[in-house]
């Protein structure tokens, strides 16, 4: 399965940064793959928010994802899901505060759905040059 990990520390309070990273909408900001996030369902990010996310270039032409957040721990984690096209996505964000800020988590998975699985391995060489681009942006955002 694809996965992609990365701990950015940041300068940032913990409850700064995961307000940051819980709402999506602002991930355009950091990750140049994402041209466009709509909030769906719910009035503000949290447990049952849910997103229209455009990712750029899937397959030679863009995707709409819907990531529902299917968990939230205030101020500490959440979990994201989202499916579009032959895609899933399983995103967990953690926030851990140190002694200077603190540090995010963001630990992705995506996979290929149905007669598409087989073809998950190549999708992960792909998947860690796109995580690679989107955690500089990360890491440009946070610090």
């Amino acid at each position: 399965m694809p996965r992609y990990v990365v701990t950015v520390p940041s300068s940032k309070s913990a409850p700064e940064a995961f307000a940051y990273m819980s709402d999506m909408r602002l991930y355009p900001e950091w990750d140049r793959g994402i041209s466009k996030v709509d909030l769906v369902a719910g009035s503000a990010p949290g447990l049952g928010a849910a997103y229209a996310v455009t990712v750029k270039g899937i397959g030679g032409r863009d995707t709409v994802f819907r990531y529902d957040t299917t968990e939230w721990s205030d101020g500490t984690s959440l979990l994201l899901v989202g499916k579009g096209g032959p895609f899933k996505s399983v995103d967990r964000i953690t926030v851990a505060p140190t002694a200077t800020g603190c540090d995010v988590t963001y630990d992705a998975t995506l996979t290929f759905n149905g007669l598409l699985a087989p073809f998950n391995l190549a999708l992960g060489l792909v998947f860690n040059k796109v995580g690679d681009r989107a955690a500089r942006g990360l890491r440009r955002v946070l610090a």
